[in-house]
């Protein structure tokens, strides 16, 4: 451990935190002695979120959303708290925005939840997925229990920012069936102002496109992600990879610091729909109704 603390590698925000010291996902903490430190994570640091469950659900795939994975069957789905980016518009954000002791948590190991995955088959489960706040930055509970979910042979779900260094990304692909990846926008200032990097995101898009399913989400926000130019500029990447990446446009509804924001026009949605569908196989609509 280095003097006046260490910098966590896990994700590119690179905190250095001092003993004792959160980060700024709010999940992750400097380890007070080196005994704490465990191989394969992120030297000096330690999970605040290890096996600390905010929420759980037994899902349609399609609500993560996955459209092209599994149709029609169901995932355990679970959550934890924090989050490596700083959305304004988060959807989320009562888990995600939140830190340890903010929420009430149900603790569960690796085993116990591979285990219940396993006991819900019968009701239609094909795994579990985690999701609902940003559940890479929690690295140590994913990779143990996606372990056991393997050994079971079930499958294993992300829904994720894809902001994640590439050392820690190239760790938990093999052990990933699906992703659904946030390409929030396609415009480095936007990223910027939440505090990510696009092209880090778009390398680990590819990467993990090369290795499993992979589909995208946009939530799209009226004046701030919502151009034509930008549109075509994300199914052009997109395509590059394939042309069959299922790409998710989802309406953005008041939430968090938007709360005065008016919904997307639907007619926004449409308008991007039809110029995705110029380079793409596969654009659906989201929070459409």
């Amino acid at each position: 451990m280095m003097a006046g603390g260490v910098v966590c590698d896990l994700c590119p925000q690179g905190c250095r935190l001092a003993p004792g010291q959160v980060g700024r996902c709010r999940a992750r903490i400097g380890a007070v002695a080196e005994t704490e430190t465990r191989i394969g994570a992120p030297e000096g640091t330690l999970s605040l979120n290890y096996g600390k469950l905010t929420s759980a659900s037994l899902d349609s795939i399609e609500k993560k959303p996955l459209s092209h994975f599994h149709p029609g069957s169901k995932i355990l789905s679970v959550g934890s708290f924090g989050c490596n980016l700083s959305c304004p518009f988060c959807q989320n954000h009562r888990i995600s925005m939140a830190g340890a002791g903010d929420l009430k948590t149900e603790d569960v190991t690796p085993e116990e939840l591979a285990a219940e995955a396993e006991r819900l088959v019968p009701a239609g489960n094909i795994g579990l997925a985690f999701t609902y706040n940003e559940p890479l930055i929690g690295y140590e509970f994913v990779i143990d229990t996606a372990k056991q979910i393997k050994d079971r042979g079930l499958k294993t779900v992300l829904v994720t920012n894809g902001y994640l260094n590439r050392k820690y990304w190239e760790q938990i692909l093999p052990l990933t069936d699906a992703m659904n990846i946030d390409l929030k926008a396609f415009g480095t200032g936007f990223y910027k102002n939440i505090g990510g990097d696009l092209e880090i995101v778009k390398d680990n898009i590819k990467s993990a496109a090369a290795l499993c399913h992979i589909e995208l989400t946009t939530l799209v926000i009226e004046n701030e992600n919502d151009g034509d130019e930008e549109m075509a500029a994300m199914c052009g990447f997109i395509a590059e990879i394939s042309p069959e990446i299922p790409l998710h446009l989802s309406r953005f509804f008041p939430q968090y610091h938007y709360a005065d924001r008016r919904p997307t026009p639907i007619g926004t949605l449409r308008r991007l729909e039809k110029i995705a569908k110029e380079k793409l196989k596969f654009v659906e609509l989201g929070n459409v109704w």
